[in-house]
């Protein structure tokens, strides 16, 4: 892979991971609700997660949902599905500290599996497997593939949850937090847009 490749590159995982997308409004979400530490395992969930998904869909994964494609179909709309279920738990959820009611935030192996039914994750990562690899050096290029977006998921995360705990001080009226809430429930929804629109 060529260094103008790799620039390119990371200039591709850079723009997609921190733009607002499901991962960035949960992590938002958790830092407002839970605090920059508790968010720690959903974090490393995404950065973890994500990068494997790559490597899976561009080592073989991607060829079986070609060949069966109402399997792809099936994991999209149980992932919009999960998605929906995700945004109505933010909405009803209760500040931290406000009784039991006050839920707990994703945890690694969630945030881990939710990268299987993130509509933008699907397309960003066949979006950079087609684009970035090379034939001649195919299974170097997707480890190259997932590496970037391995790097610069970990600035882009903890800038999330970082923003999320800073509006936390903010939201500390319960009201000001469920309108929050609401608001980021109703942006994950509306991320489902790319998908419904296919």
């Amino acid at each position: 892979m060529s260094i103008d490749l790799i620039i390119a590159l990371t200039g591709f995982a850079l723009v997609t991971t921190v733009t607002p997308g499901p991962n960035n409004f949960l992590l938002l979400a958790s830092g407002v609700n839970f605090g920059f530490r508790r968010s720690l395992p959903h974090m490393l969930g995404i950065n973890i997660g994500f990068p494997l998904m790559i490597l899976l869909i561009g080592l073989g994964l991607g060829r079986v949902f070609e060949a069966y494609p109402p399997v792809y179909s099936a994991l999209r709309w149980v992932g919009a599905a999960y998605m929906v279920y995700l945004a109505y738990k933010i909405a009803v959820s209760a500040p931290s500290g406000e009784g039991s009611g006050a839920g707990t935030p994703m945890s690694f192996v969630q945030a881990v599996l939710f990268q299987w039914v993130n509509p933008k994750g699907w397309i960003i990562a066949v979006t950079a497997i087609a684009t970035y690899t090379t034939a001649s050096a195919y299974g170097w290029s997707v480890a190259m593939v997932a590496l970037a977006f391995a790097a610069v998921s970990v600035p882009s995360s903890i800038t999330w949850v970082f923003f999320g705990s800073g509006l936390r001080r903010l939201l500390g009226d319960p009201r000001l937090r469920r309108t929050f809430n609401i608001a980021m429930a109703a942006l994950l929804i509306a991320s489902l847009a790319p998908l419904l629109m296919q």
